[in-house]
């Protein structure tokens, strides 16, 4: 009888456990993000603050290392949501594929690229005949400094070396070594390789070029379908994100939003972190609203056409879903 007792004992509290933890389960989003960067400070702060937590939501977080490789991640089903430049959905749809990735929300709406030099006096004038270390072609960080440049009275055709050989996430490291006069970087890789006395942070590219929706989060048109109330709370906790952003950096408490990045950049010093911080909320950098405009759209478009590499102009409502963003907004005003 005793052990008729034990044996239930140990039933109801294994079957009790089963019951919390199935309580708890929460579920898994797999996201691949361009480029590591504060850049995307609003997705780190939700992480790192709980907010996806809060909303029933795993984070699986891995880096892809440009926006062709996130879009590689996505059509092949590695990745749930990708973190990636815009351009890269409109590329593929020109190549008419029918489950297409789909825009559901934007993130930043300025460049983050910082033009960095091996000398710390600076002129926009002074970059005919010199090499730039510029990324990808056809990589909005290597169309946006086209861009700027062209606004700057060049022509692109010898005036500037553009270097495009060199991966995005590889120029820091060919820079040091010799490589180039110039190069762009993303934060905190930009002040930190200052801190490090390998160069100087001389002008942002962002602040030069204007709004442009330049990172997003999309996602299979299937999948959005499929979970479309998931994606919701996970943009409703990217949106927490940036509204504790946009509250600490207004008060001037970086310590807050510090305390908050942190944990995802434990290979950085406070010192990286905080200009970087300071460097992307001069430049306004994260946009208020995950719904994109279609004036944003398309600048975009022109931004490509004129680094040659859009012949054709996808409509928005092909790549560009705001649904869900809209009504998350909706629901919390």
């Amino acid at each position: 009888m005793k052990k008729l007792s034990l044996l239930l004992a140990v039933f109801l509290c294994l079957f009790s456990f089963t019951l919390v933890g199935c309580g708890d389960k929460k579920d898994t989003i797999r996201i691949n993000e361009v480029t590591h960067s504060i850049f995307y400070a609003p997705l780190y702060v939700a992480i790192n603050e709980g907010y996806f937590e809060d909303e029933g939501i795993n984070i699986e977080l891995y880096l892809g290392n440009g926006s062709d490789k996130v879009m590689t991640a996505l059509v092949t089903g590695s990745a749930d949501i990708g973190l990636l430049g815009p351009e890269a959905c409109v590329y593929v749809a020109a190549q008419g594929r029918t489950d297409l990735p789909t825009v559901f929300a934007q993130l930043t709406k300025k460049d983050g690229s910082f033009l960095f030099s091996r000398n710390e006096t600076f002129s926009w004038s002074e970059l005919a005949g010199k090499e730039i270390l510029a990324g990808r072609i056809g990589g909005m960080p290597e169309m946006t400094l086209e861009y700027v440049l062209r606004q700057k009275g060049y022509s692109l055709n010898g005036d500037v070396n553009l270097n495009t050989r060199v991966s995005f996430a590889d120029q820091g490291p060919a820079f040091a070594q010799g490589t180039g006069d110039y190069t762009t970087l993303f934060e905190p890789t930009a002040t930190n390789m200052e801190l490090n006395g390998q160069g100087y942070v001389v002008a942002s590219v962002g602040a030069e070029a204007g709004e442009v929706p330049y990172t997003c989060f999309a996602a299979n048109k299937s999948y959005l379908n499929k979970n479309t109330e998931k994606v919701k709370s996970f943009l409703k906790a990217v949106m927490k994100g940036y509204k504790f952003l946009e509250e600490k950096l207004a008060q001037n408490d970086i310590d807050a939003v510090y305390n908050a990045i942190a944990p995802s950049f434990s290979g950085y010093d406070r010192t990286s972190i905080y200009k970087s911080i300071e460097s992307y909320y001069e430049i306004d950098a994260w946009t208020s609203s995950p719904v994109m405009q279609e004036s944003a759209y398309e600048r975009l478009l022109d931004i490509m056409q004129g680094a040659g590499q859009l012949t054709t102009r996808v409509p928005m409502s092909q790549i560009i879903d705001n649904t869900i963003a809209q009504e998350l907004i909706n629901e919390l005003q």
